[in-house]
């Protein structure tokens, strides 16, 4: 059988100490400072003298190096161009060679004609430098699409 009554407490209950609690602390306690106002001010001015001194030879170094990059692009341009305008020549000559070895069977075709009527105007002394269309003539789409587009892909 069960019974619905709690069972009595064993224990004592609690009761407040003798004597009574402390009284309550109710007025504003003042936080101890660290730094004085002078302290402050002065570690400011510090830092900031600092932080210029080192931000000055930072800069005089960046400066530097930037002068140096300048130069050594200024330097290194003139042999970029010569390889870019050999790989440009070496190219057109490639596609003499292939348009020689497409149209062999063709008795009336002459390299660099159409049908004996010059392609380029030809002017003493000056290249005339071919469009884009003609410089990849022999390329596959996606190449050429993509050499003309790169510009966009590359940023």
């Amino acid at each position: 059988m069960y019974t619905t009554t709690t069972p009595p407490k064993t224990n004592p209950q609690d009761m407040p100490p003798k004597g009574g609690y402390e009284p309550l602390t109710w007025k504003r306690q003042k936080l101890k400072t660290f730094f004085t106002v002078k302290k402050t001010l002065g570690l400011y001015v510090i830092s900031t003298i600092a932080g210029s001194i080192g931000y000055f030879y930072a800069m005089r170094d960046v400066k530097r190096e930037e002068i140096e990059m300048r130069s050594a692009r200024q330097a290194m341009l003139p042999m970029l161009i010569a390889e870019r305008d050999r790989a440009f020549l070496k190219q057109l000559n490639i596609n003499r060679e292939e348009e020689r070895e497409l149209m062999k069977n063709d008795p009336e075709w002459e390299v660099g004609t159409y049908y004996r009527e010059p392609v380029y105007i030809t002017v003493d002394n000056q290249f005339h430098e071919p469009r884009y269309q003609e410089f990849m003539g022999h390329a596959e789409y996606f190449d050429v699409t993509y050499r003309m587009l790169r510009r966009h892909f590359m940023s």
